[in-house]
């Protein structure tokens, strides 16, 4: 979406547990908390007040997206430190049963909500960084600028709407997107419900229909996380699931990712006439059930792998 939609700003919420991988002028870049949108250039790139993360990880991922001049981080942003990272780690619950990244968030939420927690503010290094995110936001949609904002992590994982003790340390629906950089409901326009061809899980708690991973590796739907680097579960695209994901999200149009994993045939397609019949039948299938409409489509990791439908 970063060269078509060119966004004025883009707003990264959540936090460093959830990687996502983009593959940029064929080289791979993960990201843990630099908005994905920083391909595209001339997008001002900022961290909401509710994201937590690593000074480490916010420096490499500056150097890696060449973001340095246009990247700001919220003065009320978390820092994740060391003894956090050491403290979640030494917890067998989270790291056995939960299955938790190991990556501090937790412990820092946990000092967050004691308001024992340092925030950006309170770090020379990130002094040059430091912005007011929410002022940023609301005066450019004054202008008439594009604001994008980039939630984190599936639904299920949601401290309140997934299925405990197999969640992450916050809610993370387009709800708690919106109260992180500090937006209104009313100001959104638009929705999107990124959903996969197929559903995966990393760590413990519940998958329907899972299946075996020799089974997953045949379809090749095996995948190996950004973060941790674990293989991922895999399942049958669920539809219960996603309507539900839907409703409690508000959404108003959904993304579909790696067709290509179900169809072969549509890898590196960017138009929808030539996606094979049964393609379009399992995306008209998915906008019958769900009643709202696939707008974006991917069809391989290169970002101009992509059936884009909105007009």
């Amino acid at each position: 979406m970063g060269y078509r939609d060119n966004y004025a700003l883009a707003v990264r919420t959540g936090s460093i547990n959830a990687g996502h991988t983009i593959v940029d002028g064929g080289k791979e870049i993960k990201l843990r908390i630099v908005p994905c949108a920083y391909v595209n250039r001339k997008t001002r790139l900022l961290i909401a007040a509710g994201a937590l993360y690593s000074i480490e990880t916010l420096r490499k991922e500056i150097v890696i997206t060449g973001a340095e001049g246009r990247l700001g981080v919220d003065l009320k942003s978390g820092v994740i430190l060391p003894e956090h990272i050491e403290r979640e780690r030494k917890d067998e619950f989270l790291m056995k049963k939960v299955g938790s990244t190991g990556s501090g968030v937790g412990a820092a939420m946990v000092d967050r909500v004691l308001r024992t927690m340092r925030l950006a503010r309170d770090f020379e290094e990130l002094r040059q960084y430091l912005t007011d995110v929410e002022k940023e936001v609301h005066d450019c949609e004054k202008s008439g600028g594009r604001v994008l904002l980039e939630g984190t992590q599936g639904l299920y994982l949601s401290l309140f709407h997934g299925d405990p003790p197999f969640v992450t340390s916050r809610d993370v629906s387009a709800s708690a997107v919106c109260s992180e950089v500090g937006v209104g409901p009313k100001d959104v326009e638009d929705v999107i419900v990124v959903f996969k061809s197929y559903v995966t899980r990393v760590g413990g708690g519940p998958l329907e229909g899972e299946l075996p991973e020799e089974e997953a590796a045949k379809r090749g739907w095996l995948e190996v996380a950004t973060v941790t680097g674990r293989k991922r579960r895999a399942a049958p695209f669920n539809y219960a699931l996603a309507e539900r994901a839907l409703r409690i999200n508000g959404g108003t149009q959904i993304a579909l990712t790696k067709l290509d994993a179900l169809f072969p045939e549509c890898g590196g397609a960017y138009k929808y006439e030539s996606l094979p019949d049964r393609a379009k039948s399992f995306i008209r299938e998915i906008e019958q059930n769900l009643g709202v409409p696939v707008t974006i489509i991917g069809t391989g990791p290169g970002m101009n792998d992509v059936v884009d439908r909105r007009g």
